[in-house]
């Protein structure tokens, strides 16, 4: 099993071209470039940074139903895991990614990055309650750090539609998250070994009834 470490070892273990990983060197020196005056990611983290954010983020497209057209990534930040998979995903004619970031700082950083890399991004700078359920219908719902499983459902319920997934990056405290999460929520759930993280999990989220996630009736 190749480490990721780096860049080189980054493109061996998943087999990206050179133009992805041009693009992906572009987003890095943007990210150090941008960090010194706004916080996008935690610090230290930057010395792993192909490893506890670019392979965290890239794990996501093997995961994904197959051939996803519309992707939206919630509380974005410093654009993982969406600008990550929106670069792997460039090539793609079809695709596009959804941004959403209510801080107008870091929305800025994503268009710049979005731009200069040539991805098929477009960043909403709102919060998730604030963008309206007609405007996306997203085959992939995806979010990183954000909060709880709970609220992520509450956020995302209303663009959940038949063929909608979730994919929700998550710690070892997962499974207390899900049992708190179907006390509020009907949904079927898969969770997969995280490939950047040995405690970590990729939550895969997807509804049951009409293929929509809902709550629960409580009395």
């Amino acid at each position: 099993m190749v480490e990721v470490v780096d860049a080189e070892s980054f493109s061996a273990l998943l087999h990206v071209s050179r133009e992805t990983m041009e693009r992906l060197t572009v987003y890095e020196s943007l990210l150090l470039k941008w960090q010194k005056s706004i916080n996008l990611v935690s610090p230290s983290s930057l010395r792993e940074l192909w490893r506890r954010h670019m392979l965290d983020s890239a794990q996501l497209v093997k995961m994904a139903p197959a051939a996803p057209r519309v992707w939206m990534d919630i509380g974005s930040g410093a654009g993982f895991p969406g600008m990550v998979v929106a670069i792997l995903m460039a090539n793609n004619p079809e695709f596009h990614m959804n941004l959403v970031e209510s801080d107008s700082r870091k929305a800025i950083f994503l268009k710049e990055t979005a731009r200069l890399t040539g991805a098929p991004v477009t960043v909403h700078t709102m919060r998730i309650e604030e963008l309206s359920p007609g405007l996306l219908q997203p085959d992939v719902v995806s979010a990183r750090a954000l909060a709880s499983l709970s609220r992520l459902l509450a956020y995302s319920e209303s663009f959940f539609r038949p063929g909608t997934t979730g994919l929700f990056l998550k710690g070892a405290g997962y499974k207390e998250e899900l049992t708190e999460a179907r006390k509020d929520w009907i949904f079927s759930s898969e969770a997969f070994p995280s490939r950047s993280d040995p405690a970590g999990v990729v939550l895969k989220i997807w509804g049951q009834e009409n293929g929509t996630i809902r709550r629960t009736a409580h009395e």
